[in-house]
């Protein structure tokens, strides 16, 4: 083959979810195959700053709630007698446990492991400067780019500063603020606000928008505000900073607004750049964009066809799930395979608490794009499931047209929403004519059951069609 006077058929910079699953969908096809990882450690960012670490620790502030809000055992522990170093140590041996995993991974798979930092010397040779100094330099017939993100830092911010945070130095931080400033309401800032305040502190959550989340359904979007507000965290709209100043005491936080906000500490949640830089990716002539983040085609080819890029470093949709199937995709198009799936239909999961999913169009898209729609609502707290289980905050939303009943939009907020969502995004995949709500009135769920919710929301939607409201 062509790659035979090459070291390996495919080198994957990076060992997070993209480039772990480009490594082994190659390996698993007979390729050899090499993993560049700078860290000693495989697992990448969603291993060690990101998912992983960030859910462990919501899942233990999550038991802990439900054991404090529990009638027989809430007058034996208080969320504020628990610090956030104790929540680390479980966190972290999450973290090790998925290390060990994915270790396994690659030794039983026969992937080359070389740790060090890499950068290109051509289109097929890369440089590998290892932690004693020295340079191993390898080749390959294919190269993959999969070396994440990080958040992004102003210049005018001090992240020295060991009360100033961003979303990887949180899971560092050795104490416990009374009140925690977060600046940044996306996706990780509405995380750790319901993760902090949770454990009891005062949140301040500053968002330089009109409303939280606003690619959420409208009403999913409001009940997330809603619960927040209702769990302690100060939400302000429409606020964009000015100045942050630090000193021994705590952090003050100057809003172009005229507002100054004092608080114990600050969490910076406010956007991400490409892991790009130093890569030596001028040399191929490969310019990332202002962000960082790498263009690429249906194949996951950059400008060179022979470089592929998958994972948070190409930006949208920026998810460990998308990532796992960009990379097998990549290493697809890289066997030569003729066709490869371009990841776009993924159901988005925020593990706020409770958390959110949602899959399809929103109620503000089917207005704009003139689609007739009606709606489905399944209240958590009608479910026998949700009242015997305790978690009776939150809904299931289905979306479908009036007169062929397709299902056009699931959106989901409250408990295992992540999880509930898919039954919903297996029915809408499926071809037409098949993909409608009336499946979930024909079939019969297990009682008492999460997914009973489905029912109660088909049938909720169907009466009110009929019932012309």
């Amino acid at each position: 083959m062509a790659g035979e006077s090459y070291d390996f058929s495919m080198i994957v910079i990076g060992s997070g979810p993209a480039g772990e699953s480009a490594a082994m969908n190659s390996v698993k096809r007979g390729k050899r195959c090499a993993m560049v990882e700078t860290h000693s450690r495989v697992g990448g960012n969603c291993t060690h700053r990101g998912t992983i670490p960030s859910k462990a620790l919501r899942q233990s502030v999550k038991q802990l709630l439900r054991f404090t809000s529990h009638p027989l055992l809430s007058n034996y522990v208080h969320p504020r007698s628990y610090s956030f170093p104790n929540l680390r140590t479980e966190m972290n041996k999450v973290v090790q446990r998925q290390v060990d995993m994915r270790s396994r991974f690659y030794s039983r798979n026969g992937i080359h492991r070389i740790t060090g930092r890499a950068r290109f010397i051509d289109g097929h040779t890369i440089s590998v400067t290892q932690p004693d100094g020295s340079e191993e330099k390898i080749t390959a017939q294919n190269i993959v780019i999969a070396t994440g993100s990080r958040p992004y830092q102003p210049a005018d911010i001090d992240f020295n500063h060991p009360r100033i945070y961003d979303s990887d130095g949180i899971l560092e931080m050795d104490h416990t603020p009374r009140k925690l400033l977060i600046y940044g309401a996306g996706v990780i800032g509405c995380e750790y606000a319901s993760i902090f305040s949770g454990l009891g502190m005062k949140v301040d959550l500053i968002n330089s928008r009109d409303n939280l989340l606003e690619f959420l359904d409208d009403e999913i979007s409001d009940a997330l505000s809603y619960h927040l507000r209702d769990t302690g965290v100060m939400v302000r709209h429409r606020e964009t900073y000015r100045t942050v100043k630090a000193d021994d005491h705590g952090v003050t936080l100057e809003l172009q607004s005229g507002k100054k906000l004092r608080a114990d500490a600050m969490l910076w949640c406010n956007g991400r750049t490409g892991n790009t830089d130093n890569l030596g990716l001028e040399t191929l002539g490969i310019e990332p964009d202002h962000r960082g983040q790498l263009s690429v085609n249906h194949r996951y080819q950059t400008a060179v066809d022979n470089v592929y890029a998958v994972g948070d470093v190409i930006g949208w949709p920026s998810l460990a799930s998308a990532a796992y199937n960009q990379g097998r995709s990549a290493a697809a198009a890289a066997r030569g395979k003729e066709s490869n799936q371009f990841v776009e239909d993924v159901a988005t999961g925020i593990y706020t608490i409770p958390e959110i999913s949602s899959v399809g169009r929103t109620e503000r898209e089917l207005t704009a794009e003139k689609v007739p729609y009606e709606i489905g609502r399944a209240f958590f707290k009608d479910t026998a499931r949700g009242q015997i289980s305790g978690n009776m905050v939150g809904m299931l939303k289905l979306l479908f047209h009036p007169e062929t009943h397709e299902l056009l939009g699931i959106h989901c907020f409250g408990a295992e929403a992540t999880e509930i969502v898919h039954i919903g995004q297996a029915i809408m995949n499926q071809p037409a004519g098949n993909n409608t709500i009336d499946y979930f009135i024909r079939t019969t769920f297990n009682y008492p059951t999460m997914a009973e919710a489905y029912r109660i929301a088909a049938l909720n939607g169907l009466n009110r069609l009929y019932e012309g409201g």
